[in-house]
């Protein structure tokens, strides 16, 4: 059992909470988010660790190989605190489960993160905000960093608090459940309706060439509407995702898309 004197407090966990929003600031090529997460770490360990080698042991325990959603690690964190205190306090507990347990986090964590605040979020807020924004209204920039940022910072604090509570159970228990599983289905169904949204909504590509003979006229992006409205801008969209999918860097495909742009236009097609 944890002693009182190595019980973490709600001050050291927030202090905890607040080093974890800096996490991609030191950014290491081998060992990824390790030092912003040991960074994170060290108020935890100043106070269960009083002797410098074991602080020391600790420090590079947690300086090894670590990396996943920016949102979802102060509930790593809160887990990884929750168990410092334990090997603090208990003479059998082997501090390599530490690292364990934060491998075994990382990337399913970093599935149900990415797709939430890459996925969802990020595009939801980035749709709306749009939408505004080319109405000219300041509200635009406001929402986008509202909706994106109000749930990241809930799900941070909520979540150093939860890893913290429930240890290193947490995610058997999430897993167990089908939760994990549900959540990240759940997400991609309400991010791929928004991107749907948001092709009929913000891709605005119409063919001007009208066909003329004698008196009749075609006006062909009319004849496109009848067969499926919005059918050029969703049949560009699949374009670009088949060029991204086969390597084309995005920087040509950009400048493909201006050129094409510009010659449409100076054509009379576009």
């Amino acid at each position: 059992m944890t002693t009182k004197s190595n019980t973490i407090s709600m001050n050291i966990l927030m202090k905890v909470f607040w080093r974890s929003f800096l996490l991609p600031a030191c950014y290491s090529m081998d060992r990824m988010q390790a030092p912003g997460f040991a960074y994170s770490m060290i108020p935890v360990l100043k106070k269960l660790y009083r002797d410098k080698d074991r602080r020391s042991e600790a420090l590079l325990r947690h300086s090894e190989v670590y990396n996943t959603t920016f949102a979802v690690s102060p509930f790593i964190l809160g887990i990884a605190t929750a168990m410092e205190e334990e090997a603090a306090s208990n003479p059998e507990f082997d501090p390599k489960a530490i690292n364990s347990v934060k491998v075994a986090l990382m990337s399913p964590l970093a599935g149900i993160g990415d797709t939430f605040f890459w996925g969802t979020f990020r595009i939801i807020a980035a749709g709306i905000g749009t939408s505004f924004a080319l109405d000219g209204n300041i509200l635009g920039p406001i929402l986008f960093l509202l909706i994106y940022n109000v749930p990241n910072f809930l799900v941070r604090y909520y979540g150093i608090k939860l890893g913290y509570k429930l240890g290193s159970n947490s995610i058997q228990n999430l897993v167990a459940g089908g939760g994990m599983a549900k959540a990240t289905k759940a997400a991609t169904i309400l991010g791929l309706t928004v991107i749907g949204g948001m092709i009929a909504s913000l891709v605005d590509i119409k063919i001007a060439y009208v066909f003329k003979s004698g008196d009749t006229k075609l006006e062909i992006q009319q004849v496109l509407d009848d067969i499926v409205p919005k059918l050029l801008p969703l049949t560009i969209t699949f374009l670009i995702y088949w060029l991204l999918k086969k390597g084309v860097n995005v920087y040509w495909i950009m400048l493909g898309s201006v050129v094409v742009g510009i010659l449409g236009k100076a054509t009379g097609i576009l």
